[in-house]
């Protein structure tokens, strides 16, 4: 895989991209970086030229203050960053936080993205219309890092080992243990006071501008796409949602199913995933 880093409108995405054939970009979730698609990146370079990026905000790419961190807006960076790599058309697979940009990604850039697949979610607007006692303590990063500022931002600079330790540990699936060095490059942008506030602006956008057009766009199954939904078995969305119901609420074209893995699909059942992906966005 080939490191670059290319300058988009709006920010400084850092990836990597590899292998042959048709082009996928692979999103990921907090609190990691690209670096979580690497088993599954290794699998797929057989048969597809995979793409993967950090998030503005993430990893190494940058974290400009005073500007808006909806995931309409970091969607908006992604496609840049496909077209200067000289791919207009794509499939994008997203887990957690990248899944959010890439399903915004195909209602917002229908004519970029050819199939989508999103790990672990429920689109945003729902998951807060449907918000309950279990949702705020499962779930809690959600209103946490939403909080007006500085309040997680300082909180976090006090224990940002703590603080991605426990996301860790605590969504991971029963036996899965993170290895020393994935969980440091983890807390390293965490100890980034300017990553940190970027980081809580994407979730106060969450709660705001992200919900508001999820709401606005679901009542006319805008994403026109085949779309793969897959989730922990284990985890809130098998246990507080009928996460195939809710998607085709969403798009004409849906299928999928549970993964034997805690929230953290593609590090914890690589195999599965690569399986998955490699039999969806096969060309047709």
């Amino acid at each position: 895989m080939r490191a670059f880093d290319i300058e988009t409108s709006r920010a400084r995405i850092h990836g990597v991209v590899g292998g042959s054939g048709p082009p996928l970009l692979l999103l990921h979730g907090i609190p990691e970086t690209h670096v979580m698609w690497d088993d599954v990146a290794a699998r797929l370079a057989d048969r597809f030229t995979v793409v993967a990026t950090d998030l503005r905000g993430f990893g190494d790419s940058s974290a400009p203050a005073d500007i808006e961190y909806s995931m309409r807006s970091l969607a908006h960076d992604q496609v840049e960053v496909m077209a200067a790599l000289g791919f207009g058309e794509f499939a994008v697979a997203g887990h957690d936080r990248g899944a959010r940009c890439a399903y915004r990604m195909a209602i917002d850039h229908p004519d970029r993205v050819r199939r989508l697949a999103v790990l672990d979610i429920v689109p945003t607007g729902d998951a807060f219309e449907r918000a309950d006692q279990r949702f705020a303590i499962g779930y809690w990063v959600w209103t946490f890092l939403a909080a007006p500022a500085p309040v997680p931002e300082t909180l976090i600079g006090g224990a940002p080992e703590q603080f991605v330790d426990h996301m860790l540990d605590a969504w991971s699936g029963a036996g899965f243990a993170f290895p020393r060095a994935s969980r440091d490059r983890y807390v390293a942008q965490f100890r980034d006071p300017g990553r940190v506030r970027a980081i809580c602006a994407q979730y106060r956008s969450a709660a705001t501008v992200d919900t508001q057009l999820d709401l606005e766009d679901r009542t006319r199954q805008p994403i026109r796409c085949p779309t793969l939904v897959l989730w922990s078995e284990t985890g809130p969305v098998a246990e507080w949602y009928e996460p195939l119901s809710i998607w085709r609420e969403w798009a004409g074209a849906v299928e999928g199913s549970a993964i034997p893995a805690g929230h953290f699909l593609p590090e914890e059942a690589p195999d599965l995933v690569a399986d998955r992906f490699a039999r969806f966005f096969a060309p047709r």
